[in-house]
C-alpha cells in the first residue's frame, strides 16, 4: 500500500507516491500533471487528468494507493467534497481521501508544527497566519481579477499595462513583441476571450525575468511584491514573524522579494519552489 500526496497550483500539480513503512526501502516516486482547480476547471477535465494519472501509476507496478492527500488552489471548503469524490473515483482502492487548500499545504510545508506566516506566490497568490496546526487568519486573495497582488498573473498584468502605457522603454516593447510574436490585439484576445487568462499572464514572467537588468522592469517586480506585503501580510499585524514562501514566482525573484519585504518592514524566511518535499517529510513524520 502507498500514500499519494499532491500539491496543485493553477498551472501544475506535483504528485509524490510514498511507499508504506513496511516498504520504506523503496524510494518515493514523483509525477506531474497540469494544475487541477475545481473552481476554474470543469469536472470532466479534472476527471480526465486524474484518470490518466491513475493509469500511469498502475503501470509502474507500485503498491495500490490506499491514502490520498490533495492540496490545491481552488479547493475552498465548499469544493472539498467535490474533489474528494473525484479523487475517490480515480483511486477506488484508497481507504482515506482528503482534499485541502493549497494554502494549508504551504503552511504545513513551511512551518511544520510552528507558528508562522505562510504565503504562495505562483500563478496566483495567497497567504495565512498559521498557529502550527491550523490556519487562524487569511487575507482573501480574491483571484487575479480582483486581487492576487504579488502573483505571476498580477505581475503579467502590471507588465502589460506598463508596456503599452509608456511605463517601459520602446526597446523592451519591441523585444517583447519580436520574441513572443504577440501584438496588442493578440494580448486583448488572450486575456478577454480565451480561457485561463491567469496562466497566460503568469507565463509572461519568463520574459520579465530575462530583463531584470532593466531597472524599470526590476522596479515593476519589486512594486508587485510591495503591494503583496501591504495588502496581504500587513493585516495580520505580526511583523515579529518571518514570512515563508512557496511557488515559482517567489523562487525565481528571491532578490526582489527580499528587497520588497525589507522596504515594508518584513523579513523573508524560507523560500521553496514547491512544497511537495516538505509535505512528504511531514507525512513521513
Amino acid at each position: 500500500m502507498s500514500t499519494l500526496i499532491a500539491d496543485s497550483g493553477s498551472t501544475k500539480t506535483d504528485w509524490a507516491l510514498i511507499p508504506s513503512s513496511s516498504l520504506s526501502s523503496l524510494p518515493s516516486q514523483r509525477f506531474s500533471t497540469q494544475g487541477l482547480n475545481p473552481f476554474h476547471q470543469s469536472r470532466k477535465m479534472i476527471r480526465q487528468t486524474l484518470g490518466e494519472l491513475s493509469q500511469t501509476i498502475s503501470q509502474t507496478g507500485c503498491p495500490p494507493v490506499r491514502k490520498v492527500i490533495f492540496y490545491g488552489s481552488g479547493v475552498r471548503p465548499e469544493m472539498e467534497q467535490t474533489m474528494v469524490e473525484m479523487l475517490s473515483e480515480a483511486f477506488p482502492q484508497a481507504e482515506q481521501v482528503e482534499a485541502h487548500s493549497d494554502l494549508l499545504g504551504a503552511a504545513r510545508a513551511l512551518c511544520g508544527r510552528n507558528e508562522g506566516i505562510a504565503s504562495i506566490l505562483g500563478t496566483g497568490a495567497n497567504s495565512c497566519l498559521y498557529d502550527g496546526a491550523a490556519i487562524v487568519q487569511n487575507t482573501p486573495a480574491l483571484g487575479y481579477i480582483l486581487g492576487d497582488e504579488g502573483s505571476g498573473a498580477a505581475l503579467g498584468c502590471r507588465f502589460l499595462n506598463a508596456l503599452y502605457k509608456g511605463g517601459l522603454s520602446e526597446e523592451i516593447k519591441a523585444d517583447f513583441e519580436a520574441s513572443t510574436g504577440l501584438t496588442l490585439t493578440d494580448i486583448i484576445d488572450r486575456v478577454y476571450h480565451q480561457p485561463l487568462a491567469n496562466r497566460f499572464l503568469a507565463s509572461l514572467s519568463e520574459f520579465i525575468h530575462h530583463h531584470l537588468d532593466d531597472e524599470a522592469v526590476r522596479q515593476l517586480v519589486i512594486g508587485n511584491f510591495r503591494d503583496f506585503f501591504r495588502k496581504n501580510i500587513l493585516p495580520y499585524r505580526r511583523p515579529d514573524l518571518p514570512v515563508g514562501f512557496v511557488g515559482s514566482i517567489a523562487w525565481h525573484y528571491q532578490r526582489e522579494l527580499r528587497e520588497a519585504a525589507a522596504a515594508e518592514g518584513f523579513t523573508v524566511d524560507t523560500v521553496l519552489q514547491s512544497p511537495i518535499e516538505g509535505l512528504v517529510k511531514e507525512e513521513k513524520e
